[in-house]
Formats: C-alpha cells, structure tokens, sequence
C-alpha cells in the first residue's frame, strides 16, 4: 500500500497560498521599483533643468526657479511613494516568510511521517519474512524427524530380517 499523508490537502493549500503570496511580493517590488525608476527620471529632470537655467535668458529665471520648486516638491512625493511602496513589500515580504516556515513544518511532518511509514512496512516484511522462515525451520526440523524414523524403521526391518 503506498504512503499517504493524511494532512496532504492542507499541505497542497499552504503551498498554494504561498505560491500566491510570491506573485503578491513581486508586485509590491515592482511597485518599489517603478517608483525608484520615477525618482530617477525626476533628478535628470531636475538636473536638466539647472543645465538649461544657466543658459537661459535671465527673464526666464523665474520661470525656471518655479518649475524647479515644483520638481523638488514632486521629488519629495515621489520619495513618499516610494517609501510607502516599501513599507509594503516588507510587510508582504513577512507574510510570504510565514507562509513558507507553515509549508516547511508540514514538509517536515511529512517526511517523517512518511520515514515512519517505510520503517513499519520494513518491519512487517521482516515480521513476515520471519514468519516464513520459523515455518520453513518447522517444516525441515519435520522432515528430519520423519527422516530419521523411516531410517529407523528401515534398520528395523533389517534387524528382523536377519
């Protein structure tokens, strides 16, 4: 009879959470990563902008001076988001951990459950194989007698015959 484990469906659901989870943590690290991206492209602009400001007109330099404001206000929120994104991805982060150390510990209840299932049907072969090989001492030892009580009567008769 084959091994089966009795909390397989609960196993088999842990691991599908799991498994759910992951796809969870990779959005919340693309998250974490488009916004990196997006604080990036707001320092090149802003860099851009200062390039441009010490070649413009000084009329613009008000202009430029607002839009700059607006940049590090932006940058500001940017980094905002992406420390919220953070945050998130952390968080998801534990609940994959957790999920994995459930899976773990019914894997490992598994094994040795399944250990102990081989170690018995070990036992039961040997029980088996030495119940053949008592039967098998019994029947011999039979032999034996029956053997000697025919080599007997044989000597028997010899012994009458002469």
């Amino acid at each position: 009879m084959p091994f089966r484990y009795r909390l397989q469906k609960v196993l088999e659901f842990r691991i599908r959470k799991k498994e759910e989870q992951l796809l969870v943590v990779q959005k919340a690290q693309q998250a974490v990563f488009i916004a990196e991206e997006n604080i990036r492209k707001n320092n090149e602009e802003i860099e851009a902008t200062k390039q441009n400001m010490r070649q413009a007109n000084p009329m613009m330099y008000e202009t430029y001076d607002n839009y700059l404001i607006h940049l590090w206000d932006k940058a500001k929120e940017l980094e905002q988001i992406r420390v919220e994104a953070q945050r998130r991805l952390d968080i998801e982060k534990e609940k994959l951990v957790k999920l994995e150390q459930g899976v773990k510990v019914l894997e490992k209840h598994k094994e040795k459950n399944k250990e102990a299932y081989i170690a018995e049907e070990k036992a039961a072969e040997l029980k088996t194989f030495s119940e053949l090989g008592v039967t098998r001492f019994y029947r011999q030892n039979l032999e034996k007698i029956e053997e000697e009580e025919k080599e007997i009567l044989k000597q028997l008769e010899e012994l009458e015959d002469s």
